[in-house]
């Protein structure tokens, strides 16, 4: 029994707490910033629609009791027009209506005040002086203007917290202005494709991309031929300051060990082993000569005699020519340049132009690699002129 009475208990105590949690709760989300806000916002408009209408309807009834609609359509005039400024805004509605719309709401607005402001001074016959007679006709007119205001500057928090939330839309607003008054040819050109291509085929971005190769040329947005030279240049220069200022052993020529140089350069074999000497005539210590290379090659003018081959490999203190690996360099890759520009020559004669990433990768280089030759095709004033076209 006792153990029952205590879980009873416990339960009661149990239920209480969830019971004031709940409450809490509801207090903290019915008292949060934006609904305080919004339900004072709705108690003011109601205070001021108390506090004027009153005054509107002794006017009008004190003038012919007919008159009575009159007021009740004069203050609703006000409300539906503010509403319908709430409603513009969330519609997305074009910025003349909303400006029209609040132009109405101070028309009816500042109307009812004029009629307050009015029957505040009207006063002065029930035992008012003229100084609290005109402090009533202003407090009437103020609180009439009150409830509008308050409700437009409601409305204008609303609109931009919306806008600032959404910040995303925001920049792609700005991004597109901004691009609109960069480049109006190509907006131009845009909008001509995108209305003349069914609605919804042409999205806007591939619209972008083809006005812009219409209007400059290269096919990469923000590219122009100008750019494109500057990005050539730098590129060259960028190569010569990259290239190697000696390749090693294997750039220089046939190893030391299986040849040795004649006179004016040409390589002859050596056997090892052998102390050939000037003054040797045996046919192994004779340079073996080509038969192409001795018809065109100079007479052999005296030269001194030239020490016996002792070793098989270099001198260590000898250093190879920099200027002889910077010419085989660049005559290798000038090579792969025409080459790369005949291939895409040949492409576009044919029919299926290659792209520039296309390029690039048969022959292992980057696509602006490529983008650079295709610029150099199309420049060039000897070419066809279909290639100066593509």
């Amino acid at each position: 029994m006792r153990e029952q009475q205590r879980a009873d208990r416990q339960a009661e105590r149990a239920g209480r707490a969830g019971r004031r949690r709940e409450r809490a709760e509801r207090r903290a989300v019915a008292l949060t910033p934006e609904r305080v806000y919004q339900r004072g916002t709705l108690a003011l408009v109601g205070a001021s629609a108390l506090a004027s209408l009153p005054a509107q309807v002794l006017h009008f009834v004190g003038i012919d009791p007919v008159l009575l609609p009159l007021p009740l359509a004069l203050e609703g005039a006000a409300w539906v027009m503010a509403a319908g400024v709430a409603y513009a805004d969330a519609r997305g509605l074009p910025g003349w209506v909303r400006w029209l719309l609040r132009a109405l709401v101070a028309a009816f607005a500042g109307f009812a005040a004029f009629i307050n402001y009015g029957y505040g001074l009207s006063l002065t016959g029930h035992g008012l002086s003229a100084a609290d007679a005109r402090t009533v006709g202003y407090g009437l007119a103020a609180v009439t203007l009150l409830g509008p205001v308050v409700f437009e500057i409601r409305q204008w928090v609303s609109t931009l917290a919306a806008a600032s939330s959404d910040l995303e839309q925001r920049a792609r607003r700005k991004h597109a202005a901004r691009r609109r008054r960069h480049h109006r040819t190509v907006v131009k050109v845009a909008d001509r494709l995108i209305s003349a291509a069914p609605y919804g085929d042409l999205p806007a971005d591939e619209a972008w991309v083809r006005a812009w190769e219409v209007v400059h040329g290269p096919t990469d947005p923000g590219m122009t031929p100008r750019l494109e030279k500057r990005a050539a240049a730098a590129s060259a220069r960028l190569t010569k300051f990259r290239t190697p200022a000696h390749r090693g052993d294997a750039a220089d020529g046939p190893r030391a060990d299986t040849s040795a140089r004649g006179p004016h350069g040409t390589a002859h074999p050596v056997p090892h082993g052998t102390g050939a000497t000037s003054g040797d005539t045996s046919p192994l210590s004779a340079p073996v000569m080509n038969a192409q290379v001795t018809d065109r090659a100079e007479p052999v003018r005296d030269q001194p005699a030239q020490a016996p081959h002792t070793s098989a490999h270099p001198d260590p203190h000898t250093k190879p020519d920099p200027g002889k690996d910077a010419e085989f360099d660049e005559a290798e890759l000038e090579r792969m340049r025409q080459e790369a520009r005949r291939t895409y020559g040949e492409s576009a004669q044919a029919g299926r132009t290659l792209s520039a990433r296309a390029l690039g990768e048969a022959y292992g280089m980057s696509e602006s690699w490529a983008r650079k030759q295709i610029l150099a095709v199309r420049e060039d004033d000897t070419a066809p002129a279909l290639l100066r076209v593509v």
